[in-house]
C-alpha cells in the first residue's frame, strides 16, 4: 500500500475560494493519519503561495477562517508545501513561509510515478 500522497493543485482557482477548503482539509487529515503528504501549488493555484493572497480568501462567506488558516493547519499537521518554479514568474517570489521549496515539472512527474505514491489533482 502507498504511504505517500501527492496533491497537485493546478486547476483550483483562487478566484473561486469555495474550491479551496477540501484539498487543504484532506491534506491535513491524511497527515494526521500518518501519511507523508506533499501539496504542490502550480498554475493558477500557485497564486496561493504568494504572501497576502490566501489570507484574504475565505472558503465560506462570513467565516473567520481564511484559506491561509487551512494552509497553516495542514503545515502544522506535517504537510509539505512546494510551488512550481514557473509559477513564480506568474505570481511573484514573495512566498508564504510554509513553502519549503520550489520544484519543476520533473519533480512532479517523478513523484507521481513512484509506486509508493498516490496522486490527487485539484
Amino acid at each position: 500500500m502507498a504511504d505517500k500522497l501527492l496533491m497537485i493543485m493546478v486547476n483550483t482557482d483562487p478566484h473561486n475560494p469555495s474550491e479551496l477548503g477540501a484539498p487543504f482539509f484532506q491534506a491535513t487529515v491524511a497527515a494526521a493519519m500518518e501519511y507523508e503528504v506533499t501539496v504542490v501549488l502550480t498554475a493558477r493555484a500557485g497564486e496561493l503561495a504568494v504572501r497576502g493572497v490566501a489570507e484574504k480568501l475565505f472558503v465560506q462567506e462570513g467565516s473567520s477562517k481564511s484559506v491561509y488558516d487551512f494552509i497553516k493547519d495542514a503545515h502544522e499537521a506535517g504537510v509539505h508545501f512546494k510551488v512550481c518554479t514557473p509559477t513564480l514568474d506568474l505570481w511573484g517570489k514573495d512566498l508564504i513561509p510554509e513553502i519549503e521549496e520550489t520544484v519543476g515539472g520533473a519533480y512532479v512527474i517523478t513523484q507521481a510515478m513512484d509506486d509508493d505514491t498516490v496522486t490527487f489533482t485539484y
